[in-house]
């Protein structure tokens, strides 16, 4: 399970990094988390309610999420679905104006790195 699970790693503010998903099952690690670590280059980290506009917005730009794939146990999302999204596409998709809302106390501390939290803050949907 490499970085996942056990491995209790923080959210944006700091904190132990909450429960994205377990249905469908998220995650690099598919351990319901957005936990990351060396062999997940896409930096798939941030916690997003999808939408159906970002996930025709994410087709177009070449990673279909909408599409079930058996022969990765992929069931295909639909608008609703909570999903660990690559850092970098999340990004591309909010220059765009398809940014999906999302849930900063799920959302790894790496994204910080690519996604300033000002900007990640405006599309939370879990900011008191």
């Amino acid at each position: 399970m490499g970085e996942g699970g056990a491995n209790r790693q923080l959210n944006v503010l700091g904190e132990p990094l909450e429960l994205c998903c377990r249905k469908p099952l998220t995650g690099f690690y598919r351990d319901g988390f957005c936990n990351t670590g060396p062999m997940d280059v896409g930096t798939h980290t941030v916690c997003a309610q999808v939408t159906q506009s970002f996930l025709e917005f994410s087709a177009w730009a070449g990673n279909d999420l909408i599409t079930p794939r058996s022969e990765v146990a992929f069931p295909g999302l639909k608008e609703g679905d909570h999903w660990c999204l690559c850092a970098a596409r999340w990004l591309q998709a909010h220059d765009a104006g398809y940014a999906p809302k999302l849930y900063l106390r799920r959302t790894n501390i790496k994204t910080l790195e690519i996604i300033p939290l000002e900007t990640l803050k405006t599309f939370a949907l879990d900011l008191n």
